[in-house]
């Protein structure tokens, strides 16, 4: 008799949902009946209104059925869910539920598919091939294949990789270093840590192909401390990779060294921003550091370094593997390839979402996001974290585009998007974006510290109704000050969502529209 092979995931989003419950009910449910069963726990496929969402392989592919709690499981095998049979949570093949049919899933490729702990199962799913064709080329062709597929920084910034690693390639130094920001911090965010949570190999292979790029032979994840189960699964993933000779001396029998090790972050946002990151990565409190020198020329201890997000390295390898012009031919304009776009607040289906650049947000609100979750309308989204601005519904036609964005003053970020009903105050978001810098602030320089605390203390005059007009001139006043004066993103850009917000909702500030 073969042995059914049964998938639940392990991502923390999914175990919030009481996946290790349904696990234990099964492995139990099982036992009792004595039916020969392997339990593989594998990442999230995303769909997280679906969690706790159990997948059985069969003949066919894998069924799903979701969302599973423990007191379903008997009722499961009663149904004789090993066999696929029907059950009032059975949602058919996985790879045909439209959700994630849609998608164009490039860097999240085997994220819920794989066992990502699995170094074996990594390899049966295309990993290190990335790598391997890496060791063939010159570092200068490494760099020319990321800069010819035209990925930019996943991070927010969107830099184009291709230049800073061709930066940092150029430096003569006896040490270089590859830095992964992976202090995942912005609000509605999660596609850091679902990569390093589900699939880290791919993250360890990327940082790999950047070290040998460039010639750094030391590499660091500097990872969110609040990550508790991204911190298990990387250091379990990274002695794998030790051990079977993809990391340290030597890598594939090639002349090329590479270490890698995670190491916890401050809890600090402003330890996001790759100056701040550095300096407290050198064990220091982390502060902005002015610019210049940029950190590809004095990064980490002073040498040059590549500090990239965590999307935005695990990206890397299909861009080897498959070739520049594969990775290029997705997206549209100078946004090339795809973003992981997560889908929070307000929506009836919040989750990860893969796809080329160009989806308008009104699809991804609706077509994925299945609308509001109260079932009014959608008043406002703020796209790309708390310094992201707020867009009305006249915008949501605007394509997912760094430039069209741009032109719309506002950011693409890291792809985080949180929406809301017609209940918001607006006027409450826009003091809460104030509140979130003075708290964030490093306080290095006065537009963001006092800017940021000035800033609560109007808005709270302005919900008031204190010298309205006056206070209006205020804000903008001080917006204009930190968006020009501050030393880094965020104090330079809190006035994003501030202002936003008081130019698409001016009622909810007692101003007449």
């Amino acid at each position: 008799m073969m042995t059914t092979k049964i998938y639940v995931p392990r991502d923390s989003s999914a175990l919030s949902m009481g996946a290790e419950k349904v696990a234990v009910a099964i492995a139990l449910e099982a036992k009792k009946r004595g039916l020969d069963i392997t339990i593989i726990r594998n990442g999230s496929r995303g769909l997280y209104w679906l969690e706790t969402m159990v997948e059985v392989a069969t003949d066919q592919g894998r069924v799903a059925y979701g969302p599973v709690k423990a007191k379903d499981v008997p009722s499961l095998f009663d149904a004789d869910f090993l066999n696929a049979k029907n059950h009032p949570l059975s949602l058919g093949l996985t790879e045909e539920i439209e959700w994630l049919k849609k998608q164009q899933r490039l860097t999240f490729a085997r994220v819920g598919i794989t066992d990502p702990v699995s170094l074996d199962d990594y390899i049966a799913h295309d990993g290190y091939k990335g790598l391997k064709k890496a060791l063939t080329l010159s570092g200068a062709e490494i760099v020319k294949a990321v800069t010819d597929s035209g990925l930019r920084g996943r991070g927010g910034a969107a830099f184009p990789t291709g230049i800073k690693w061709n930066t940092v390639l150029g430096c003569q130094a006896d040490q270089k270093y590859i830095v992964c920001n992976a202090d995942e911090g912005d609000s509605g965010t999660f596609s850091d840590r679902m990569i390093m949570e589900d699939d880290p190999f791919v993250l360890i292979e990327g940082m790999t192909i950047a070290g040998v790029a460039v010639g750094a032979t030391q590499g660091y994840i500097y990872l969110r401390s609040e990550y508790p189960h991204a911190l298990k699964a990387l250091n379990e993933a990274i002695a794998k990779a030790e051990a079977a000779g993809y990391l340290g001396d030597k890598i594939c029998g090639s002349t090329h060294t590479f270490n890698l090790e995670v190491r916890r972050a401050a809890g600090a946002y402003v330890c996001g921003e790759e100056t701040s990151l550095l300096e407290s990565l050198e064990g220091k409190r982390g502060l902005v550091r002015f610019k210049p020198p940029l950190p590809a020329i004095e990064g980490l201890f002073g040498k040059p370094t590549v500090v990239n997000n965590v999307i935005s390295l695990a990206t890397v390898p299909i861009i080897l593997d498959k070739g520049a012009q594969y990775y290029a031919d997705y997206g549209m304009g100078r946004s090339r390839g795809t973003l992981p776009i997560q889908l929070a607040g307000n929506l009836k289906h919040g989750g990860l979402v893969e796809l080329a650049f160009g989806i308008t947000l009104r699809e991804l609100l609706y077509d994925y996001g299945g609308g509001s979750a109260t079932g009014k309308p959608i008043r406002a989204v703020q796209v790309g974290g708390p310094l992201g601005a707020f867009l009305p519904e006249s915008q949501f036609d605007t394509p997912l585009d760094y430039e069209a964005f741009s032109n719309i003053w506002a950011v693409v970020g890291h792809g985080g998007i949180v929406a809301f009903d017609d209940t918001v105050d607006m006027a409450k978001m826009a003091r809460y974006a104030f509140e979130f810098c003075a708290i964030e602030s490093c306080g290095k320089c006065t537009p963001c510290r006092i800017g940021s605390t000035r800033g609560v203390e109007v808005i709270d005059k302005i919900i008031a109704g204190k010298d309205t007009a006056k206070n209006i001139k205020l804000v903008r006043d001080l917006s204009d000050t930190m968006l020009n004066g501050s030393l880094c993103a965020l104090g330079g850009m809190t006035p994003y969502p501030v202002l936003s917000a008081m130019n698409h909702f001016p009622e909810d500030f007692g101003i007449a529209k």
